[in-house]
């Protein structure tokens, strides 16, 4: 073999060589596309892992709950069809709160209000009150109509806010919540015996004490 032919030879086989580590590089440079992530690799990426909806205490929690019919407009799915004093019509134990709020003439003001939470005092709650002093302030107007003012926030509060808040409420004073989990009190005084209950423009907590304006 002559000097030509063996150069020839060395050539070939270095480009035989080459070639594999050729092909290899442009398959990397030239496919932008990443792998798909290994199934368990989704949690550290993020790519489609959504919030369980447990997780959001979206169900109304409570006691008194239990109290609330199954079915019809005054159940959870109905009220959540309705505007706030619409909704509490429905519901039996919130009767005396109703009759409250018609004789306010605060019935269209809550149904027509947007994004708002009510703290609604049970039937039990205005039992509390002497009747003497309860028939005094439903038969003023305007005394009446702070009371149950005081009891509406402008702002849907979600159980996470009521953890340690403040708020400012239609009559313009200021209720405090405190407490956790599923017990919640307002003002130190008055518990939540049924929070987190939707109306179509309200977050509803029930109570067990009728509130009084500080």
């Amino acid at each position: 073999m002559n000097a030509l032919q063996i150069r020839r030879t060395a050539i070939a086989v270095a480009a035989a060589a080459l070639l594999p580590f050729s092909l290899a590089a442009c398959s990397d440079s030239g496919d932008t596309k990443a792998a798909p992530p290994a199934a368990g690799d989704e949690a550290k990426t993020g790519a489609s892992n959504p919030m369980d909806d447990s997780t959001t205490g979206d169900k109304p929690f409570g006691a008194a709950c239990a109290g609330v019919p199954k079915e019809g407009a005054g159940s959870f799915d109905g009220m959540a069809k309705d505007p706030v004093a619409t909704a509490a019509s429905n519901n039996p134990a919130l009767s005396t709160l109703v009759a409250a709020v018609k004789q306010a003439g605060l019935v269209d003001t809550l149904n027509n209000a947007k994004d708002i939470t009510v703290f609604a005092p049970t039937n039990d709650a205005f039992a509390k009150i002497p009747k003497a002093d309860l028939d005094k302030v439903l038969a003023d107007k305007e005394q009446l109509t702070k009371i149950l003012t005081y009891h509406v926030v402008g702002q849907k509060l979600t159980p996470k806010q009521l953890e340690n808040g403040s708020f400012e409420t239609l009559q313009k004073g200021m209720v405090d919540t405190a407490g956790s989990g599923e017990a919640y009190k307002v003002n130190d005084t008055s518990n939540v015996v049924c929070g987190n209950v939707r109306t179509a423009n309200a977050n509803v907590y029930i109570v067990d004490t009728v509130l009084m304006p500080k």
